[in-house]
């Protein structure tokens, strides 16, 4: 079996990447080989089982999707996209990269006769828009107040159009904010999410730029992998023609992420958290869903963790090597 990663430089692609030497399988069949592609040049992961190659270029760029598919790879993690602040602040780039290169994607795949590949598609949370019910589920209408939610929900009705028609397999999962996010800031408006408990467990301050009841839904690192894996393997006639599935999560205000720090790592760790909002994030933060009713998802297999805890502990874990700076 041959893979291919867009957008395995980022941090949930290179998880994903690690994940799959680990296993050295996909679904009960051996990977033979792994094709990683961004902007910047991937890491590949030591004494992966299989050959990796790797390749650095704009997937949007005329003809370099079809170069990506040249060895016709058996499933393929779309996960290339610009996010959601840098979306906003630029209008052009948003739409080249998460709109034009999703479709030049979709129609490489459409143009090789005979080839029908699995494609994991990563969507958004922000696919919808006010007003909100109090827990939204599948059916809940498309009507997304950002570019980037534009630019997602697009290639929802894309993806399953390209399936409906034969020209691709694919599952689009909307995933949750991805949370505690390792490594540096990131310019998504959703990042102070993972700043104000990332930052003060490596013994730094974090800025909180909205009010703590704010409400959201996250999952893990860890989850956001398994969502794609899973996803990978799922047998498509149980979706039928709704390709699309929101991903389940934990629902929290930022008082209660900031309790379960708390509960954790004491409150030296908390009070490393400053207030100073700012109107242009509060802004679009307010037009984000908060609760989902993901029972679909859960019945098909996906899984998630079931409180912000956990979703710490995993952090402290996987990223931080068991411990923190108390």
């Amino acid at each position: 079996m041959e893979i291919l990663i867009l957008g395995a430089a980022g941090m949930v692609g290179r998880k994903l990447t690690e994940r799959l030497a680990r296993q050295g399988h996909l679904g009960g069949r051996a990977i033979t080989r792994a094709t990683l592609h961004d902007v910047v040049e991937p890491q590949v992961p030591e004494n992966a089982p299989f050959a990796t190659t790797t390749l650095t270029s704009d997937v949007s760029a005329a003809g370099e999707a079809e170069r990506l598919l040249a060895g016709r790879p058996d499933v393929i993690f779309h996960l290339a996209a610009i996010v959601s602040g840098e979306a906003e602040a630029d209008f052009e780039k948003g739409y080249r990269i998460n709109l034009d290169g999703t479709r030049r994607l979709f129609d490489a795949v459409r143009g090789l006769d005979g080839y029908t590949p699995r494609l994991v598609f990563t969507s958004s949370i922000a696919v919808f828009g006010a007003p909100f019910p109090d827990a939204i589920d599948d059916a809940f209408f498309l009507t997304p107040l950002t570019s980037y939610g534009t630019q997602k929900a697009i290639g929802e009705l894309l993806l399953a159009d390209y399936t409906r028609r034969g020209f691709l397999d694919g599952v689009g999962i909307r995933l949750p904010t991805i949370c505690v996010r390792p490594g540096k800031p990131n310019k998504a408006a959703s990042g102070f999410f993972s700043g104000i408990i990332r930052e003060p467990l490596s013994g730094q301050d974090a800025i909180l730029p909205v009010p703590e009841d704010v409400r959201h839904t996250h999952a893990s690192p860890r989850s956001a992998v398994g969502f794609l894996i899973h996803a990978a393997t799922l047998d498509g006639s149980r979706l039928g023609p709704r390709r699309n599935l929101t991903m389940p999560g934990v629902s929290v205000t930022v008082a209660e992420q900031i309790d379960a720090l708390r509960r954790i790592a004491g409150e030296r760790v908390a009070a490393r958290i400053r207030r100073e909002p700012d109107e242009t994030i509060m802004r679009i933060v307010e037009g984000w869903p908060r609760r989902f009713d993901a029972r679909r998802a859960r019945e098909l297999g996906f899984q998630a963790e079931d409180s912000f805890d956990e979703i710490i502990r995993i952090h402290i874990e996987d990223d931080l090597g068991g411990t923190f700076a108390a």
